[in-house]
């Protein structure tokens, strides 16, 4: 039976890209990001229109991606230093972000619920912005604070933005979704 609503966000993982002589990504094997609170996407494109005989002729959509925010528990160390480019100090294990670091590419992987089945889905191509801190006082109630990165998911050369299961997908595919990035096995024309 298919899914009537989705709810829920968890086993978050990302994995880091390379760029290969021929310019097609080298996936990283996935790594999780445990305590994933939430992510938001917003489609990215424009509208075309084209008039004629006096109405609007033809309209269309472009597909550049998407824009959004990650919101995790607690960014990882090892997410900090893979996909922010923060430096760990050799003899001190201290953490250091320098000016002049750049954020590097990865894919985003992740599971989304479902009232029958739970779907699987990745953005292929990603890049997101440093957090901000925050901190506060703890009174009588402890309030978890939470890292949040502006995320943007643009479409690889191929054009393929993203994937995700479905109730018909194998189960090896679907239990073995965060092994490696899932490819299609051939490329569509669309």
């Amino acid at each position: 039976m298919a899914n009537k609503v989705k709810f829920g966000l968890k086993n978050v993982h990302y994995a880091p890209i390379t760029a290969s002589v021929d310019g097609e990504p080298t996936f990283g094997v996935p790594k999780r990001l445990p305590g994933a609170v939430s992510l938001t996407l917003d489609v990215q494109g424009e509208e075309v229109e084209f008039e004629a005989d006096d109405v609007i002729y033809y309209s269309s959509y472009s597909n550049t991606g998407y824009k959004g925010t990650l919101e995790i528990a607690n960014i990882t160390d090892d997410f900090r230093k893979d996909i922010l480019g923060d430096v760990e100090d050799e003899a001190s294990h201290v953490l250091m972000e320098y000016a002049s670091a750049e954020a590097k590419p990865f894919a985003l992987l992740y599971e989304v619920n479902g009232d029958q089945k739970a779907t699987r889905r990745v953005l292929y191509y990603c890049t997101v912005s440093r957090p901000g801190e925050n901190a506060s006082t703890t009174g009588k109630t402890k309030t978890p604070q939470t890292d949040s990165m502006s995320l943007t998911s643009v479409p690889l050369a191929d054009g393929l933005t993203r994937a995700r299961t479905q109730d018909d997908t194998p189960e090896e595919v679907f239990d073995g979704w965060y092994n490696a990035v899932w490819r299609p096995s051939k490329t569509v024309e669309v």
